[in-house]
């Protein structure tokens, strides 16, 4: 989600937040989602496994690998950090400068002249 907020007056400075890592609830329930959706294949890779024991016997070996090694790579997964922003922003965004209008000129001044 991304937000931006904006303080108006004469400091005129504004906040942006808009490269905000994702909530800390949000990223552990996409961890715990990957981490199901990987006990999951286990799950029918042992199933698998099983059932191809008698029938097909070198790819039941291949299930019952993966069936044993996918734990593994589900908890590293898992447990690895949150993911870092691509760049750390600005914290503060300042307000364009506004030009300066001068003071009028007298009538009998005379406008600086060109010395090129």
């Amino acid at each position: 989600m991304k937000a931006t907020r904006k303080q108006h007056g004469d400091g005129g400075q504004v906040f942006r937040i808009t490269g905000a890592r994702t909530g800390l609830a949000e990223d552990v329930r996409g961890r715990q989602r990957r981490y199901v959706i990987s006990m999951m294949i286990r799950t029918v890779a042992v199933i698998l496994a099983a059932t191809l024991w008698n029938v097909e016997r070198p790819f039941a070996v291949v299930a019952l690998v993966a069936g044993a090694i996918l734990p593994y790579i589900a908890v590293v997964i898992a447990n690895a950090g949150r993911e870092q922003p691509p760049s750390l922003p600005s914290t503060f965004v300042t307000a364009p400068v506004r030009p300066v209008i001068g003071a009028p000129r007298g009538e009998d001044e005379q406008p600086p002249r060109d010395q090129g």
